[in-house]
């Protein structure tokens, strides 16, 4: 997998400091206070994620800069939703959010899943280089998974349907967990839909530095599992 410091090659034009500042600016604008150690750790993890994406089209988003406020600071932005300490990434894809919320989270648990071997080749090789022991990467699709443990969180930043997000995890959401589907703009008519598929549904506007407001809401569902 080779080590952290065999992966930090990155394209030549590519500032390190002018990306950490980015993200302190973006953390200052949310109020979330971060180690050093993590912000660096991050940062670590755009570069690694723009090296691979050259050859393995990852992610449509190009520019580190814009993976600051796109991919780290959106997927920070559900920091204070999470419930519990497990906690399931459904279709992860690149790692987002479950890489970068595992990294300014220890001591949380994570499963990456998601069914495209490129992708999961990837999030290996980042799980080792950046030293996240609390970060286990499956492939699999959601409906064909079944751990011996369920989780208190389950979240999807991929998936299109949140009827669909909701029938296809709650066989692995542990009693009083919560399933959070991470939107774009106000999802006015999936509540209903993610309603009659089982649970109690409610829209957040989250507020991400770098994109307009109101482009990005969290649907939290909860009572899924059939518990009251």
């Amino acid at each position: 997998m080779g080590s952290l410091a065999g992966d930090r090659v990155a394209a030549p034009d590519i500032d390190r400091d002018a990306l950490g500042r980015r993200l302190d600016t973006g953390l200052a604008a949310m109020a979330l206070d971060l180690d050093p150690s993590v912000r660096r750790l991050l940062i670590e993890y755009v570069l690694l994620l723009e090296r691979w994406n050259r050859a393995y089209n990852l992610t449509g988003v190009r520019a580190p800069s814009d993976m600051v406020s796109r991919h780290l600071l959106d997927s920070l932005s559900v920091l204070p939703y999470l419930h519990g300490r497990r906690c399931l990434d459904v279709g992860t894809g690149a790692g987002l959010p479950g890489m970068v919320l595992a990294a300014a989270c220890k001591e949380s648990e994570w499963v990456l899943l998601d069914s495209n071997a490129k992708k999961c080749r990837f999030l290996g090789h980042a799980r080792a280089a950046l030293g996240l022991d609390n970060v286990r990467v499956e492939r699999a699709r959601v409906e064909d998974f079944h751990p011996g443990e369920r989780f208190s969180t389950i979240i999807s930043r991929a998936l299109s349907s949140l009827a669909d997000f909701v029938s296809g995890a709650r066989h692995l959401l542990a009693p009083g967990g919560r399933l959070l589907a991470m939107k774009g703009r106000d999802p006015e008519h999936e509540p209903a839909a993610a309603g009659n598929a089982g649970g109690r549904v409610e829209v957040v506007p989250l507020s991400v530095p770098g994109l307009d407001a109101g482009q990005r809401h969290l649907v939290i569902v909860t009572g899924a599992d059939g518990s009251n």
